[in-house]
């Protein structure tokens, strides 16, 4: 019996060591790419209109109810991708939206949040949970209060993992709404890079690919810790600990 124990411990502290590698490997390259297209995320946000930079999280929480509404009734048709393939479709997302510019942009915002969620899902999916249970949709949306690739609060944000709210729909509303000033962060970084039309179309692409990477990569650690929590009988919170201490 102890020796089962003792595999079974081994085994979550690998898994902790293969998780922690996942989130630091999250932002990688492309955030070098992704400042060097556009600076500082505190400077691309300086370079969108005042009258964008005040609507965007208005705009960024319709974006998540839309994004729901889609990537639940996309999961009816279309089957989940592989990571490199939503990654591919949300960087010619993100080019084609940068051709014109911020108008352009605004446009493409809400379908790269829908795809950015779908790509979340399958990383739950992966992990053996079912995107859609009430719980996991709330875990999905969960994953985007990550802060984006450009920030540098090195594993602060694994703190989220351990937020669970009563699942009804004013607690989804709520989550929403306190997501989506986080999320009109990111989201407006990208929109900034994509403000000059057709070169935005490389930067529109660039910003798409390193948000959509980080994104699975950060639902991979997310589902992750709750697969382990599950298969190895250790409490959630003290798995959130051990991986911020591997931080």
């Amino acid at each position: 019996m102890q020796d089962v124990i003792l595999v079974e411990k081994l085994d979550a502290e690998a898994e902790l060591d293969r998780l922690a590698e996942y989130y630091r490997s999250a932002g990688g390259p492309g955030v070098k790419l992704l400042n060097s297209l556009g600076g500082s995320a505190e400077s691309l946000l300086d370079q969108l209109p005042t009258s964008i930079r005040q609507g965007l999280t208005g705009a960024t929480e319709q974006a998540l109810w839309f994004a729901m509404r889609a990537a639940e009734g996309s999961r009816r048709a279309v089957p989940d991708q592989r990571p490199w393939v939503n990654t591919t479709l949300t960087t010619a997302m993100g080019a084609a939206g940068g051709l014109g510019g911020v108008s352009t942009a605004l446009m493409e915002l809400p379908a790269t949040t829908a795809m950015l969620l779908r790509a979340i899902q399958g990383a739950a999916a992966r992990e053996g949970f079912d995107p859609s249970e009430e719980g996991v949709k709330f875990d999905c949306i969960q994953v985007l209060s990550a802060a984006g690739p450009m920030s540098s609060d090195d594993g602060a944000d694994l703190g989220f993992y351990s937020v669970r709210l009563t699942l009804t729909g004013p607690a989804m509303q709520r989550l929403i709404a306190a997501v989506a000033p986080r999320l009109s962060v990111v989201l407006g970084q990208k929109l900034a890079a994509q403000s000059i039309p057709v070169l935005g179309a490389l930067a529109g692409g660039g910003t798409n690919y390193v948000y959509t990477r980080y994104y699975q990569q950060i639902a991979r650690v997310h589902f992750g810790l709750r697969r382990l929590a599950i298969d190895a009988d250790i409490p959630h919170d003290d798995l959130v600990r051990k991986l911020v201490a591997r931080m």
